[in-house]
């Protein structure tokens, strides 16, 4: 035999042996979406304007490819065409206000001391998951262990974790940890520490920074956060419970307050508001934005006096049995929570707060404190769009823009999500009805494309 035929022969093992490892990494990469075809539906892009019946939404590659209507788009062949007539096509869903390491237990202290080692594992992928299935597509998560919120936020990036897109903090930081939260509550002390903990934070690969009690802080450690997360083009979301965060948190120029705040009190002092007009009437500048997670107070009654609430299954799908179990088992006496104690207090002062804000200018996310004590992920979602509309009064356009459009913006990815346009991300979802008309109908999302994927 030629020597050249000799060594092929001898090799012939190892050749085959490469061959038969490349087919299999090959089998284990994640596959291309197929191409898909949405059509018949009423599209509501995200944009505001009208929207557009018998529509035609192509996705090919996890992408949105074109954007028509029946009879002026066609639908390329081989292409699977999922029928929406009588559907209405959203952009998916945006919770800017969640804490995916939550799963509403009714005890903060009991949580944080039986869970931290298994928030990786068994909590945080499934608190993801059920965002997704009730159509919120990504999730800013504010507040956070940081190694298992990034290593979950990258776990849905690659594909290996069914999710919303995780876009989060990691830790508060704040001038003092609260006792036994130091994993994912980080103090500060000093500019120096300040500016060193945000590039810990930077370099590890979160989306916003979250200062809350910034009233604790000397304005110096405020502003040298503010700056050094603006330096390295991160938002900062701050807590707006006290007058005094509020008013060092403008003087800061953070981009985002947090919830309706200021406990009983009737409404924001005059100083703040003056200080809010001054700022949104700078039109030079990006908005202002203010999440208020007020439907957690707006219905807290409602589900205290509703037995069958913290019983529904539904909640705690894709829990362990045991976390389940406990979580259901703390929520029996909403009524005898301390996280709840003062909310009745606060119920009556929550219309005249939601007036002030929309008067002065602040652009209103949905967000809802979603894991917090009943307050579940996903569910938590809608129903904060129902109340804006039903309680509050808000448009209902501008409610699903405040879930699509106007978070994307805060996040800096509107290029790439938040409302449905060609080249974007398929981030797609369906309602039956028209939330124009009827926003309960959000409460009930009957398809959901993630990155072109359907997942439901």
């Amino acid at each position: 035999m030629h020597r050249h035929a000799r060594q092929i022969v001898r090799q012939l093992p190892v050749l085959l042996t490469a061959i038969v490892a490349i087919q299999a990494v090959a089998a284990q990469s994640p596959t291309r979406a197929p191409d898909l075809a949405l059509v018949g539906g009423t599209l509501n892009d995200g944009n505001g304007g009208t929207p557009v019946s018998n529509s035609v939404v192509l996705v090919a590659g996890g992408r949105i490819t074109a954007v028509g209507t029946v009879g002026h788009l066609a639908i390329p062949a081989g292409a699977t065409v999922i029928r929406t007539t009588g559907m209405t096509i959203l952009p998916g869903l945006f919770e800017s206000h969640a804490h995916l390491m939550l799963a509403g237990h009714g005890n903060y202290a009991h949580w944080d001391n039986a869970y931290p080692s298994r928030l990786a594992k068994d909590v945080i992928p499934v608190t993801a998951r059920q965002s997704l299935m009730h159509g919120v597509t990504s999730v800013r998560d504010l507040g956070g262990p940081l190694e298992p919120l990034i290593a979950a936020k990258r776990a849905v990036e690659r594909g290996e974790l069914v999710g919303a897109t995780i876009y989060t903090s990691g830790p508060f930081l704040q001038h003092a940890p609260y006792p036994g939260t130091e994993a994912f509550r980080w103090g500060v002390n000093g500019v120096a520490d300040a500016r060193a903990k945000v590039t810990t934070l930077a370099n590890a690969g979160v989306s916003v920074i979250k200062l809350i009690d910034q009233d604790e802080m000397t304005m110096e450690e405020v502003r040298a956060i503010v700056d050094e997360a603006h330096k390295r083009k991160l938002p900062v979301v701050a807590h707006a419970h006290r007058p005094e965060e509020i008013r060092r948190g403008l003087a800061a120029d953070v981009d985002d307050f947090e919830h309706t705040g200021l406990a009983t009190s009737p409404e924001y002092p005059a100083d703040i508001m003056d200080a809010l007009r001054a700022r949104t009437a700078q039109g030079n500048r990006p908005p202002l934005y203010w999440t208020p997670t007020i439907d957690v107070h707006t219905n807290y009654a409602t589900r205290r006096d509703h037995s069958a609430y913290v019983n529904d299954p539904g909640w705690y799908e894709g829990l362990p049995a045991d976390i389940a179990a406990d979580i259901r088992h703390s929520l029996q006496r909403l009524d005898t929570l301390t996280y709840y104690r003062y909310v009745p207090n606060r119920r009556s002062t929550l219309a005249a707060k939601f007036r002030q804000l929309r008067e002065s200018g602040v652009r209103l996310l949905i967000g809802t404190d979603a894991g917090v004590p009943a307050n579940f992920h996903g569910y938590a979602t809608p129903e904060e769009m129902v109340t804006w509309v039903r309680t509050y009064g808000m448009d209902p356009m501008e409610t699903i823009r405040a879930a699509t459009y106007w978070p994307a913006l805060s996040l800096g990815v509107l290029d790439t999500v938040g409302t449905v346009e060609q080249g974007k991300v398929a981030d797609i979802i369906a309602v039956r009805g028209n939330p124009l008309v009827d926003i309960t109908v959000m409460r009930r999302v009957t398809l959901v494309l993630k990155g072109g994927t359907r997942v439901k």
